[in-house]
């Protein structure tokens, strides 16, 4: 359910509705918390749950073993900036990757993916995954069954045909595979497709940072973070990539099949190129996302709900 539904003059019908669970790396960079922001105001969405994901090849001052930690506190952070502390459940992946294919790890997040997949409700179940795949993979092994009772939207991955070096991917190659290799739907985002979600903090300060508590808070937690990271290369200064608001958008508004290709999943390698042999089923790989439609229904919804306030 929505909880600000009584803010929007318009209802989305009963039989639109999807079941959604958000899977968050939430304090990784500064961008996770903006999607999770997105799928709670989305009226066409009912969270069910709210994973916090590892990512432990950027561990930053939180250090290798705890970034699921981070990301669990940051989510409840969010939660209470927005007045929705309690009002959703929140479980803890994995604190480490897969070793390999068959390194079942348990961890909540697994489980509460299993539990909502084995559900008796006619509704469709997502996985909306912004980072590492690991509790999904380990669910997977832990209950094939689940499989074929839900669709998996991963931003990760490097471009086709070839593959590259991707951050979200790197996290966890040994559960991709395990995804990739399974009958599940899969809808990739990669790399080439969620960085067409690019803004500018100045764009930022206009249309996020007057929009209550939260408002401020998004904008100045990617101020801090764009401070804080010195890379001479990356972050870029002024701009940001908003990658992860592709797993709102692409259930909002779902097109035909020109914006994205139906491609027998891959193997992925330890370099994180793509091998074909042996072929698996297709999944849907993207190669556009709709970014203006992404970022104004964004805009919108967080102005109409936090920005007299």
């Amino acid at each position: 359910m929505s909880y600000f539904s009584q803010n929007y003059f318009y209802q989305v019908p009963a039989n639109k509705k999807l079941r959604v669970i958000v899977h968050t790396d939430c304090k990784n960079e500064a961008d996770d918390q903006f999607a999770l922001a997105h799928h709670l105001m989305t009226e066409k969405y009912d969270v069910v749950g709210i994973i916090a994901g590892h990512f432990n090849d950027n561990p930053q001052e939180y250090g290798v073993g705890n970034t699921a930690k981070a990301s669990y506190d940051e989510i409840l952070k969010m939660l209470d900036l927005m007045g929705l502390s309690g009002k959703y459940p929140v479980a803890m992946g994995s604190a480490y990757p897969m070793k390999d294919c068959t390194d079942l790890i348990e961890s909540e997040g697994a489980d509460m993916i299993i539990a909502e997949a084995l559900k008796d409700d006619p509704r469709p179940l997502y996985i909306c995954c912004q980072g590492a795949i690991t509790d999904i993979g380990c669910a997977i092994l832990k209950e094939p069954a689940i499989c074929e009772k839900m669709t998996v939207i991963w931003i990760g991955g490097g471009m086709y045909p070839d593959g590259c070096k991707e951050f979200n991917l790197r996290n966890d190659i040994a559960a991709a595979n395990i995804l990739f290799s399974s009958k599940t739907e899969v809808w990739q985002v990669p790399i080439n497709v969620y960085k067409q979600a690019a803004v500018s903090l100045a764009e930022l300060q206009v249309r996020v940072r007057p929009c209550g508590e939260v408002g401020r808070y998004l904008f100045e937690q990617m101020v801090d973070y764009n401070n804080k990271t010195l890379k001479p290369h990356w972050p870029h200064g002024e701009t940001w990539g908003l990658g992860d608001q592709a797993t709102v958008t692409l259930l909002l508004d779902e097109k035909e099949r020109f914006n994205y290709d139906l491609i027998p999943a891959p193997y992925i390698l330890p370099d994180m190129s793509y091998d074909f042999t042996p072929e698996n089923r297709p999944i849907r790989v993207y190669h556009t996302i709709d970014a203006r439609l992404t970022m104004e229904d964004f805009y919108a919804k967080l102005a109409i709900n936090f920005g007299s306030k």
